[in-house]
C-alpha cells in the first residue's frame, strides 16, 4: 500500500526547496528516457575490414550507440508558509496534506515525500517516470497550495497556438508550469488569457505564453542575450522601469524572472517601436556595466531568507532604496556567500541595509538534556508559556529526542528569550534529576500495573515521571525523572518490587473451567480471600493492583 514518506528537520535540510527548470541536451530533458530505434539498439555487426583498416574505423555504428537514460526522474520544490492550503502542523504527517498526498500518488503513481522546514514552509520531493512525476507535481499545487490568478494579453490570432495541435501545446504548458490556463473561446472576443496557480508557476507560464506569441508575431521580434546579472537594472524596482519602456514605445518587452535561469529577452512590436525598446535596453545594459562594480559577502545560510524577504519584497526594496541588485545563491546550493552589484557609492547603503536584514531574525540554539524539556515546557505548557508571553515574536521549538532547543524571532527578544531559558534549565538541573534502573522486561507489566495504576501513583507520591520501555524495544531500561528526593524514593520502590518478584516462582493449577466460579466467589470474594490468606498472586493480578484474568482452565498452559 502507497505510503507518504514525512521527513524529519534535517533530512528536510538535505533537500532542495524550489523547482529547477529541467536541463535540456538536444532539446530533450536529460531526465527523460530516450527510445532508440531497432537498427539504434542492435546495429548489424561490422564485416571484417580489408588490410590496413584500423579498429577505429571499423567500429561502424556500434561506436555510435547512444545510451539509454534512465526514465526515473525526482523533482524538489518549496511551498512558502504563507501558500499552504493547510497550515494545522500539529498533525504534520497524518491530517489533510498527507490524505491528499496519499491520493495523489494512488492517482499518478508517482512517490512523494514531504518534509517542515523551521520557517514551517513545506518541501516535496516527487520521484517517478516524467509524466507521472509532472501529473502528481500538478496535483499538489492545485490541492496543497493557495492559488492567485492573472491574465496575460496576446492578439487573439495567436490563441491556437498556445493550444497547439488537439490541445497537446496547452497540456504540455500546465504540466510544466503546474498551472491552469484558460484560453477564451473562438466566439470570445478577448484577448486575455487567464492562469491560474503559484506565483512562480504564474510568472513562467506566462513568460512561455509570450514566448510563443512573439513567435508567432509577424511584424518585429528582437531576441537580444545579456546578462541575467544586468536584467533586475533593465526591469527596475518592483518592474516599474520595464513598465514604463513598453508604454514609452508601445513595444512588449518579456524579461524571464528570477526562477527562469535565461540570458534571452524577447521585444515584440512594430518595427520601430521594438528598434526604440532595444536601443533602450543596450543603453541602460552598457551604462550599468561600465559603471557597476560588485562586492561579495558571507551571511549564514540560515539568514538568507530575510534577506530575500516575502515572494522576493526585501531585494526589491533595496534595488529601490540604493539601485544596487543583490544577488542570492540558489536555496539549493550550499553557498552562502552574495554580491552586491551596483555603482561604488551605492554599495555601502546597500551592504548596510543587507546586514540590517539579516540580522533581524536571529535563530539561536539552547542545549538541554532532552528529558529536562517537559520540565522546561511545564505542565500544560505553562513555564515556557510566561516567556512567549513575553516575548510574542519569538517562536520556540523542541526537537525530540535531542539535546536543543531551537529559537527564531527578533535579535533582542530572542537574546532575552535565550537567556531567561538558560536560567531555567540551570533552576530546573538543580533542583530535578535523571535516575535509570535496570528491572528484568518481564516484570515490566507488574510494576506499571493496571491501567497504569502503579506508575500514577508513583507520579502524584514521589511528583516523579516513571518511563518504563515498551516490549518492542527489548530493553531492561527504567528511567525515573523529577525532583531528587522524589527519584530516590520511587528508585527504592521499584527496586523492592522488583526484588521481591524475583523471589517468586509460578505453579499452574489446572481446574475444570465449569469450577471457576466457585473459587473466585461473589464479586471475587473467594479469590481475595485466598490471595490475602497466602500472600499469593493468582493468574496476572495481584497485590501490584493487576486485573486478575481467572484460574486456567484445564489443559490450558
Amino acid at each position: 500500500m502507497s505510503s507518504v514518506a514525512v521527513l524529519t528537520a534535517e533530512s528536510f535540510a538535505e533537500h532542495r526547496s524550489g523547482l529547477k527548470d529541467e536541463e535540456m541536451a538536444d532539446g530533450v530533458p536529460v531526465d527523460e528516457a530516450y527510445i532508440p530505434t531497432y537498427l539504434e539498439a542492435f546495429p548489424p555487426l561490422p564485416e571484417k575490414g580489408a588490410p590496413g583498416e584500423t579498429s577505429g574505423e571499423s567500429g561502424g555504428a556500434w561506436s555510435k550507440i547512444r545510451p539509454i537514460k534512465s526514465s526515473v526522474i525526482t523533482q524538489v520544490f518549496h511551498v512558502p508558509l504563507e501558500e499552504r492550503r493547510y497550515k494545522d502542523n500539529s498533525q504534520f504527517g497524518e491530517g489533510e496534506e498527507a490524505k491528499l498526498c496519499l491520493d495523489i500518488m494512488q492517482k499518478t503513481g508517482a512517490h512523494i515525500e514531504l518534509s517542515l522546514a523551521k520557517d514551517q514552509g513545506l518541501s516535496i520531493m516527487v520521484t517517478g517516470k516524467l509524466d507521472s512525476v509532472m501529473k502528481a507535481r500538478k496535483e499538489i499545487v492545485a490541492r496543497l497550495q493557495t492559488q492567485a490568478s492573472a491574465t496575460v494579453g496576446i492578439p487573439k490570432e495567436h490563441h491556437r497556438f498556445v493550444i497547439g495541435k488537439n490541445g497537446e501545446k496547452l497540456q504540455e504548458l500546465e504540466l510544466k508550469t503546474a498551472t491552469k490556463i484558460n484560453i477564451p473561446r473562438p466566439e470570445d472576443p478577448s484577448t486575455q488569457i487567464k492562469i491560474t496557480g503559484t506565483k512562480e508557476g504564474i510568472e513562467k507560464a506566462r513568460h512561455e505564453v509570450l514566448l510563443i506569441s512573439a513567435e508567432q508575431d509577424k511584424r518585429a521580434v528582437e531576441r537580444v542575450s545579456l546578462e541575467k546579472a544586468f536584467h533586475p537594472f533593465i526591469a527596475g524596482a518592483y518592474n516599474k522601469q520595464v513598465q514604463e519602456l513598453c508604454q514609452e514605445t508601445g513595444a512588449r518587452i518579456n524579461i524571464p524572472p528570477p526562477s527562469v535561469f535565461k540570458d534571452e529577452i524577447i521585444i515584440t512590436g512594430e518595427k520601430e517601436p521594438v528598434a526604440q525598446a532595444l536601443a533602450r535596453i543596450h543603453a541602460i545594459y552598457e551604462d550599468k556595466k561600465r559603471k557597476t562594480t560588485t562586492i561579495s559577502v558571507e551571511v549564514k545560510k540560515s539568514q538568507h531568507k530575510y534577506i530575500i524577504g516575502p515572494k522576493g519584497t526585501t531585494l526589491q526594496e533595496i534595488l529601490d532604496a540604493t539601485g544596487v541588485s543583490v544577488e542570492m545563491p540558489p536555496l539549493d546550493s550550499g553557498s552562502e556567500t552574495i554580491i552586491l552589484r551596483g555603482e561604488p557609492h551605492s554599495l555601502g547603503p546597500a551592504l548596510t541595509q543587507v546586514y540590517a536584514k539579516a540580522k533581524s531574525v536571529l535563530v539561536s540554539e539552547v542545549t538541554a538534556p532532552a528529558w529536562l524539556h517537559r520540565f522546561i515546557i511545564g505542565k500544560k505548557g505553562q513555564n515556557i508559556g510566561h516567556i512567549t508571553q513575553q516575548l510574542p515574536k519569538v517562536h520556540i521549538e523542541f526537537t525530540d529526542g535531542e539535546e536543543k532547543i531551537t529559537l527564531e524571532g527578533p535579535t533582542e527578544e530572542v537574546e532575552q528569550a535565550q537567556a531567561l531559558i538558560q536560567e531555567m534549565i540551570k533552576e530546573l538541573s538543580s533542583s530535578n534529576g535523571l535516575h535509570e534502573v535496570r528491572i528484568d522486561q518481564r516484570f515490566h507489566r507488574h510494576l506499571i500495573g493496571k491501567n497504569g495504576a502503579n506508575i500514577n501513583r508513583m507520579k502524584e507520591q514521589y511528583k516523579v515521571c516513571v518511563r518504563v520501555p515498551q516490549d518492542v524495544e527489548r530493553s531492561s531500561l527504567v528511567r525515573i525523572e523529577g525532583e531528587h528526593q522524589g527519584v530516590q524514593l520511587a528508585r527504592k520502590e521499584l527496586l523492592e518490587l522488583s526484588a521481591r518478584m524475583v523471589r517468586e516462582f509460578t505453579v499452574d493449577v489446572d481446574v475444570p473451567f465449569d469450577l471457576h466460579r466457585y473459587i473466585i466467589g461473589q464479586k471475587g470474594a473467594g479469590i481475595r480471600k485466598m490471595m490475602e490468606e497466602y500472600e499469593v498472586r493468582s493468574g496476572r493480578g495481584g497485590e501490584l493492583g493487576l486485573p486478575w484474568s481467572g484460574l486456567k482452565g484445564a489443559g490450558t498452559k
